[in-house]
């Protein structure tokens, strides 16, 4: 444990929670930062769900099987692998070797999984177990794999500088400059799938279309899941040799059960962790199964962010003085509820307009308006919602820091989304099944659904999660890390951890060890 001067608290009147003037984090380091941020996104996991349902072909009743296993399976690891990391202590960090062991067999893994209808075919739903097994035996390396890198980027962010200010604008760089690049795979994916599900006969798009059918629409996912795994694993590893850790880790490693006293007690973390729970609760099918199935247009979410994609740029500009002028708990609920309120009148529109004798929910000339002025509004917001929610995260690490003396980044991470998942089990296992009690027919080409069936995903894509999630903001109404209390905390970690370090380099000299 730290010695007892390590955990003294100053008892003066705080200064200034943190010297404003010191930045850490410097040009190349923060340039790998965006990239890690980039390799999270780049990918098209977006038509994930299309790819098991219409390509794999996996039984929607295998589906809810294979989510209660893992949903288990996931809680079980995150446990172990919580721990291990909190008892890591390298002289390259507590973080940075896990980051490196990762790299390689993440890529490998999700390689494996978009591969797999080349090697096992997509004939049958539910006929081909073989396919089931090795699929489901992915899903469990690959959850054991995402598990670890979570735990293991959490807490890197957290201990990458000292200095809030500069780990503010480290994550807020990262989400304004990795959007330009991120979401180019899904959008790229999108087109593809529009041009092969609706084969246009444009000369404009001959070429375009022409590839579409050579490759033919299961490569268009094996292809895609392939070469965005190995740049986002290369974009990964870069980070990984680069990034350093500076927020220095006591000399002794905390017990389980220390970690889970600093769990317990960490007042801003469990008030986190129950909203992120009453919001888990949410139920949904997705909007690609909407856009996809309904309105015939797999680019829908690219057509009508295009608006927005101006304005979600600007919205991190803002967002330094939106903390300046709003509380901690004030920005939290906006960017929480802002798009629940719109997604609302975006159902509202569907359900009871009627254009040229359509439903307003099966027609582009009502959603794409309505779906556009909901993304474009909504990303006013972006900014807020991005960094706020993840600098909360971190404070809370901080936060257990403060009143314990020492960090548990790793049971912290887990702790906070332990419950949550165990409630997203029982939701993943419900959604397969919800989409059977509706007459979703995995068999039938895209936009081939029963009436009652369409109907059904769009109340479940825009309706049904607003409504089963809107308990979340219960716990973020009694937020109080913020204000004085916030600047005290950080003002009295600044002299804690200048003790640690210097408890640190002595006992480093009495070993023999580089720092």
């Amino acid at each position: 444990m730290a010695s007892e001067s390590t955990a003294r608290v100053v008892e003066e009147k705080a200064p200034s929670a943190v010297p404003k003037d010191r930045r850490y984090v410097g040009s190349k380091e923060t340039f790998a930062y965006i990239l890690d941020d980039i390799a999270q996104s780049f990918n098209i996991g977006k038509y994930d769900d299309i790819f098991r349902m219409n390509i794999l072909k996996i039984d929607l009743v295998l589906q809810s099987i294979t989510s209660s296993v893992i949903g288990i399976w996931d809680i079980i690891n995150d446990l172990f692998l919580a721990a291990i990391v909190d008892k890591t202590r390298t002289r390259w960090g507590k973080f940075k070797p896990w980051l490196v062991v990762y790299a390689v067999p993440g890529v490998i893994l999700t390689i494996l999984y978009w591969a797999l209808p080349m090697f096992m075919g997509t004939e049958g739903v539910g006929a081909n177990i073989p396919r089931y097994a090795i699929y489901l035996v992915l899903q469990i390396f690959s959850n054991l794999a995402t598990s670890l890198i979570s735990i293991v980027r959490q807490g890197m962010t957290a201990t990458i500088t000292p200095n809030i200010i500069d780990r503010t604008r480290l994550i807020t760089s990262a989400n304004l400059l990795s959007g330009f690049v991120e979401k180019a795979p899904e959008i790229l994916m999108g087109l593809l799938i529009d041009i092969y599900i609706n084969s246009p006969k444009n000369r404009a798009l001959e070429i375009a279309d022409n590839v579409a059918y050579q490759l033919g629409y299961n490569k268009l996912f094996v292809i895609g899941g392939v070469v965005t795994a190995v740049v986002s694993g290369l974009f990964a590893l870069f980070y990984a040799f680069v990034a350093k850790e500076r927020v220095m880790q006591t000399i002794d490693k905390p017990s389980i059960s220390g970690g889970i006293k600093s769990v317990i007690t960490n007042k801003p973390l469990l008030l986190i962790t129950l909203s992120e729970i009453l919001s888990s609760f949410s139920i949904g099918s997705g909007l690609n199964l909407y856009y996809i199935n309904v309105l015939n247009l797999a680019s829908m979410s690219t057509i009508v962010g295009i608006p927005g994609a101006v304005v979600s740029p600007v919205s991190y500009s803002y967002v330094p003085w939106a903390r300046s002028k709003f509380s901690t708990k004030a920005l939290w609920i906006a960017g929480s509820h802002v798009d629940s309120v719109l997604m609302l009148g975006v159902f509202a529109a569907g359900e009871l307009i009627n254009f040229n004798g359509k439903k307003g929910y099966e027609n582009l000339a009502v959603m794409i308006p309505a779906f556009m002025l909901r993304e474009t509004i909504w990303m006013f917001f972006w900014g807020i919602r991005k960094v706020i929610p993840e600098e909360m995260r971190n404070e809370a690490i901080d936060y257990g820091e403060w009143k314990n003396g020492f960090r548990t980044e790793g049971m912290t991470g887990v702790a906070k989304g332990l419950v949550t998942k165990m409630v997203n089990t029982v939701k993943n296992s419900l959604n397969p099944l919800l989409l059977k009690l509706v007459g979703y027919d995995q068999n039938a080409t895209q936009g081939n659904q029963t009436t009652q069936a369409r109907h059904a995903l769009f109340w479940m894509s825009t309706f049904l999660p607003v409504i089963t999630g809107i308990l979340s903001i219960i716990p973020q109404l009694f937020y109080d890390l913020q204000g004085e209390k916030r600047d005290r905390m950080y003002a009295e970690l600044r002299e804690r951890r200048k003790a640690i370090a210097a408890e640190v380099k002595e006992f480093n000299e009495q070993t023999g060890e580089n720092t």
